[in-house]
């Protein structure tokens, strides 16, 4: 089997966005089988995973909220011409950058990622 590696770009408000969502996916989700029933996709996520973990500063930043809740903006605004919901009615977002940042340099690294510690 041909294992040629495939490269995807991204913005780096693309990365980030999608580095947190996976965080909270992966590593917040009591029911990862739930989300993903099949196993083998576990491998790719993984890797992409690993791999933004590797490339983006911004997640090891103190402002992270900050500059995650930007960089979602843009993304909205770039999607739709402005800004939209970012969260669902009732939903309070404002400690869960703050807590991805400080579990991802705690939490297993799936055998992907290697952020240096």
């Amino acid at each position: 089997m041909d294992e040629e590696a495939i490269t995807i770009r991204l913005t780096r408000d693309q990365a980030f966005v999608l580095s947190d969502w996976l965080y909270q996916v992966i590593l917040q989700s009591d029911d990862l089988e739930g989300i993903v029933r099949d196993r083998a996709v576990w491998s790719p996520i993984y890797a992409i995973s690993g791999t933004l973990d590797k490339t983006l500063s911004e997640i090891f930043m103190p402002d992270y909220g900050p500059r995650l809740e930007a960089a979602k903006e843009r993304l909205r605004a770039d999607l739709y011409g402005g800004a939209d919901e970012s969260t669902a009615p009732g939903q309070d977002m404002t400690d869960a950058p703050q807590a991805h940042q400080i579990k991802r340099g705690t939490a297993g690294n799936h055998g992907e990622s290697d952020r240096g510690r």
